[in-house]
């Protein structure tokens, strides 16, 4: 089978090899699937630079998410030949879905919601799993309540986008230009601020009419969550998803006692398969009530990948890449 494999750290452009190589055998608990598509995400470039905390031993084939048909199954598994799935694939163990088969471990891979193509599917699980986690499970949220989205236009940004919206929450998204601003105001966001024309948190003290948010969803970290999170009202809650700023952010206890805030951790792994099942469910049920979908905004075709992993370190994609096979 073709792949892309990383077999030294470095720039995606310069390190993602294609290669033929066996198609991966799948042990207890595992399906093997053809990829039909595969969600690109930031995460991939920085294994490609070994900054990922959780990248592989080299050389490993990159990739988390994947949607395709399953063509083998080891034991344990009792899910037929030729079943279309979407699910996470086993990135930990080298085998990602950048190639035209991977491994899934049969405990991450659910069926494709109806209403969802192969290329949009294979990007909507992680980033909506996420968002649900942090949004309702960890972050509590309630219909009419402000949530900020740091990064907005991001893979992870958009989830949070639709997913606020779909719940019922006022959406501001926080981007870095007009292009991401409109994109944003087209997945529903209420409202946008621009963080490179100055500080986030008075801005959005004035949206929310001196309120300030409920919420903040931040998979940046750094000093932009810092500054959005002295706009947090009164029991608010920032949502630390992840740091494509390169740092976590800092923010004083003191501060968070004398406001009565909480920083929150949010973290898609350790759950159980009934906990995955009931929000697969639960965001299926978005999907076919029509008030959540995938925002792709590009297909790759195999042999661009490389290119398309670089644009993801370089900070230049707004919405979700997605690879076809």
């Amino acid at each position: 089978m073709r792949a892309w494999q990383v077999r030294r750290a470095g720039e995606p452009i310069d390190v993602l090899e294609a290669v033929e190589l066996d198609p991966p055998q799948p042990g207890p608990g595992q399906v093997r699937i053809r990829v039909t598509a595969a969600g690109i995400g930031l995460p991939d470039a920085l294994m490609c630079r070994g900054t990922y905390p959780l990248t592989p031993p080299i050389p490993f084939i990159p990739g988390q998410e994947a949607t395709g048909t399953v063509t083998a199954v080891g034991d344990g598994v009792d899910t037929p030949i030729g079943t279309r799935i979407m699910g996470v694939a086993s990135f930990l163990d080298g085998s990602g879905s950048f190639a035209e088969e991977c491994l899934v471990a049969a405990d991450t891979a659910f069926d494709v919601p109806a209403g969802l193509t192969d290329v949009q599917a294979a990007g909507f699980w992680i980033p909506h799993l996420t968002g649900w986690i942090g949004l309702v499970e960890r972050g509590g949220l309630k219909a009419g309540d402000w949530l900020a989205v740091l990064g907005a236009a991001g893979g992870s940004g958009i989830a949070a986008v639709q997913l606020g919206r779909a719940l019922g929450a006022r959406v501001v998204a926080v981007v870095g230009d007009e292009e991401r601003a409109a994109f944003c105001q087209s997945l529903g966001a209420e409202a946008t601020i621009d963080h490179r024309e100055g500080a986030v948190a008075p801005a959005l003290r004035a949206l929310t009419a001196g309120h300030g948010v409920d919420l903040i969803y931040d998979p940046v970290g750094g000093t932009l969550a810092e500054d959005a999170a002295t706009a947090l009202a009164r029991n608010g809650r920032l949502l630390a998803v992840g740091f494509a700023s390169g740092t976590w952010p800092n923010v004083a206890t003191l501060n968070l006692v004398m406001t009565n805030t909480s920083i929150v951790g949010v973290f898609a792994g350790g759950h159980t398969c009934a906990e995955l099942d009931d929000v697969h469910g639960r965001l299926a049920g978005l999907v076919a009530d029509g008030r959540l979908q995938n925002a792709v905004t590009a297909e790759v075709p195999f042999d661009d990948l490389p290119g398309a992993v670089q644009r993801m370190a370089d900070r230049s994609v707004v919405g979700k890449l997605v690879m076809v096979a």
